[in-house]
């Protein structure tokens, strides 16, 4: 058997374990575990951090730039959906369902196997580091958040995401506010009070009707969706004098969180505060040598609407892996065998135009 073939063997079987194994966000110990033993099986030192797992290549040089292999072992739970077992890997048609496969176990184990594959390779120009993060589906701060911190410097990542094996070069930020609009109490049955629900009724219809003037040409314009929107009240005939509302904004990466809550200040009555700025809108320059790269193997560029672990790097990264993100956190999630294979073939291309040439 060829190491290739190994490498695309061992990848299946590793995603086929992950399957069997819950690995709900800050539930990832075992997975962790499994993640760990895999590499020393093939002979390469891991650290655990949490429930992240971290390699470097075999002859790391401090002196040299590193680039960083990163995808999540951690899952969604699976939805009420489920006509299979989600913690049974199943192959079918070319298919290997689970959950987990597609977002993003196939991404995972086709950047573990790549890792792999360079991990003796002499003379390569960059160092290469692998983490496995936990908590991605949750933007958790004990994922790669925390790992960032622990790492020496890193000149640019690939993030294995399902992205139909082309490349994500910018996503969009996602912000969470909450508002809060305020009235005056009174009796519903006497003309008395301010009610809260329509001053925030006025402010919603602004958000869904507003357009920001600076469109994406990746990413399209600032998106701004009401989501929740709740009173105190218990009683039906009292005025509201509170009415509360959630607004999940994504932000292209023409502006600053700073610069869309200034905006939004300036038009609405009602009182606005900012869950999290942590996940901001990212980008890598189309003229970086890794987009070279892949334009090279002639793979296309787009804007990503969904969130990753990428926003939380402070450094450029691509987004890029097999599987599509339309299957993500649906019902009998699956990948295509064939395309965990083309996932280590196309990761080890790319990166080889950059490392060894």
């Amino acid at each position: 058997m060829s190491f290739e073939k190994k490498l695309y063997n061992d990848a299946v079987n590793l995603l086929k374990q992950l399957i069997r194994t819950p690995s709900f966000s800050k539930e990832e110990d075992q997975t962790a575990a499994i993640i760990k033993a895999h590499l020393e099986s093939s002979g390469i030192a891991a650290e655990q951090s949490g429930n992240n797992i971290i390699a470097k290549n075999k002859y790391f040089d401090a002196s040299k730039p590193t680039v960083l292999l990163n995808s999540h072992h951690d899952t969604v739970k699976p939805n009420s959906n489920y006509t299979l077992d989600p913690f049974e890997p199943i192959e079918k048609d070319g298919k290997l369902f689970g959950l987990g496969s597609n977002d993003a176990g196939g991404c995972l184990v086709s950047l573990i196997s790549t890792f792999i594959h360079f991990y003796d390779k002499e003379n390569l120009k960059y160092n290469i580091m692998l983490v496995a993060s936990a908590e991605e589906e949750i933007s958790g701060y004990n994922g790669i958040e925390a790992v960032v911190k622990e790492l020496p410097p890193i000149a640019f990542a690939i993030v294995g995401e399902p992205t139909l094996l082309q490349m994500a070069v910018a996503e969009r930020g996602l912000m969470v506010l909450d508002g809060m609009a305020y009235g005056k109490a009174g009796h519903a049955a006497r003309n008395e009070g301010e009610n809260a629900i329509s001053k925030a009724i006025k402010d919603i219809e602004w958000f869904h009707s507003y357009q920001f003037e600076k469109v994406s040409p990746l990413l399209g314009p600032n998106k701004m969706s009401v989501t929740v929107i709740e009173t105190e009240n218990k009683a039906h005939n009292v005025i509201p004098v509170i009415c509360k509302y959630v607004i999940d904004v994504r932000v292209n990466e023409l502006y600053s969180f700073e610069e869309v809550l200034a905006e939004i200040k300036k038009h609405i009555q009602s009182e606005i505060k900012p869950r999290s700025t942590r996940l901001r809108s990212t980008s890598i320059s189309t003229e970086h040598p890794i987009i070279k790269a892949g334009l090279n193997m002639g793979k296309t560029m787009y804007g990503s609407p969904t969130t990753s672990d990428k926003a939380l790097m402070p450094f450029p990264a691509l987004k890029m892996g097999p599987g599509d993100s339309a299957r993500s956190h649906t019902a009998d999630e699956f990948i295509y065998l064939e395309e965990i294979e083309q996932g280590i073939e196309d990761y080890t291309k790319i990166l080889e135009y950059i490392i060894t040439n």
